[in-house]
């Protein structure tokens, strides 16, 4: 009679001693993480400590609005910084755009067969190539097929055909995320799937979209392999035609097949040199390329603030 009560005892010890044991698995885990971040976020700071006391005593206005020279003490990188914004207009408004389209077609539209799941995989898959792969693809279709040449058109084309497949994975999963009941109540009071879709579902799904477009952008604006791939400049004097002009129509797209450089190529030309003072103005153009990934990502961040401020839930 006093058997089943001892093996009653014994088995609450034992699940007591495995439930003490994955809380230690489980404090163990989380410390390990919390150092993970922590290390991370040291080495971080500390690169951006050094770029910074390095970069920033010569860090001035004749800096950011002189052109490229053989002098140090000359130099500046107003060709590279403008060069920059003028290739991530180019990609962003061909990624941004094709990339939220393709992502609610095959969310919202496409059959759901073998050849759509064929299309995630591979859309999956091309997030994750190389991005010298992509200079590689540019080169032989926008330079010598399309003679679009070693211009500001083709640099961005190449750079959004890199953050494409983030835009639409991300577009994808936002849409996803938002639950069926706001599509069945849509349909309910008589909407159709386009309204659905852009009346109701794009608004929610908003933030985590430019969350994406945020990621993309970011990659994009630091990328040097693609660009050298396709003959981007290191060195060039002349900044491209201006995208404004003083007659009708008052807009012009030359500057679309003008020749360009980009902020990381300038700084590798310059970390590439001997002399210590090109060293110093490398880590100065790495102050500037940081401020204009944060502006970026600031304004893209405050866009996503508005939607979500203007929904109401």
């Amino acid at each position: 009679m006093t058997t089943a009560p001892v093996e009653i005892t014994q088995d609450l010890t034992a699940i007591h001693r495995s439930i003490d044991q994955r809380r230690l698995q489980e404090k163990i885990f989380i410390l390990l993480g919390l150092l993970s971040i922590l290390f991370a976020l040291l080495a971080l700071t500390a690169l951006v400590l050094d770029l910074f006391f390095r970069g920033l005593p010569i860090l001035n206005w004749r800096f950011i609005t002189s052109p490229p020279s053989s002098t140090p003490e000359e130099a500046g990188v107003l060709i590279a910084w403008v060069g920059t914004l003028l290739v991530m207009v180019v990609t962003a408004l061909f990624a941004i755009p094709m990339g939220v389209a393709a992502g609610i077609y095959l969310e919202e539209y496409a059959p759901k067969n073998w050849f759509s799941n064929f299309i995630e995989i591979n859309i999956s898959n091309l997030a994750g190539v190389p991005s010298i792969i992509y200079g590689l693809l540019a080169l032989g279709f926008f330079v010598y097929t399309l003679n679009l040449g070693q211009s500001v058109a083709t640099a961005g084309l190449t750079l959004g055909l890199l953050i494409l497949p983030i835009v639409i994975v991300t577009t994808r999963e936002s849409l996803r995320a938002i639950s069926s009941t706001i599509r069945e109540a849509a349909y309910a009071v008589g909407a159709s799937k386009w309204q659905m879709i852009a009346d109701h579902v794009l608004p929610y799904s908003m933030g985590g979209i430019l969350t994406g477009i945020i990621v993309g952008i970011s990659r994009a604006i630091g990328e040097t392999a693609p660009l050298i791939t396709i003959g981007a400049l290191t060195f060039i004097t002349f900044l491209p035609d201006s995208p404004l002009k003083s007659e009708f129509p008052f807009i012009s797209f030359a500057w679309l097949q003008s020749p360009f450089t980009v902020l990381p190529i300038q700084m590798f030309n310059w970390v590439s040199r001997p002399q210590e003072a090109f060293q110093v103005n490398a880590a100065a153009a790495g102050i500037i390329l940081l401020v204009l990934t944060l502006g970026v990502n600031g304004l893209a961040i405050y866009l996503r603030y508005r939607f979500r401020k203007g929904i109401k839930w």
